[in-house]
């Protein structure tokens, strides 16, 4: 129990640290998918076989993008003593100098 509770919390973290390159992979399975899914109707022309494709695959980005959103919030609210501000920009070096 208690280590799948670590996987799922490691699983959780790199989520957090790695938003976009989550998206991107649920964006390109996504198309992946809708394209195989489609590609087996052979009712439709190809075209607008890519065209469902891509409509299926933006509609799951925007899904990832909402769950992206979701977790960065409650992310914030669960840190109340930390900073909350991104810590890759060295502040000091853009002070005024005097």
């Amino acid at each position: 129990m208690k280590e799948s509770q670590n996987t799922v919390e490691s699983m959780r973290q790199w989520v957090v640290e790695h938003k976009l390159r989550t998206v991107g992979c649920l964006w390109l399975s996504g198309i992946a998918g809708s394209i195989a899914y489609n590609w087996s109707r052979p009712n439709m022309k190809s075209s607008v076989k890519i065209i469902h494709a891509r409509l299926h695959a933006q509609a799951l980005t925007l899904a990832a993008l909402a769950g992206a959103a979701v977790v960065e919030y409650y992310d914030h609210k669960s840190r109340k003593n930390e900073d909350r501000y991104a810590t890759f920009l060295p502040i000091e070096s853009y002070a005024p100098k005097e």
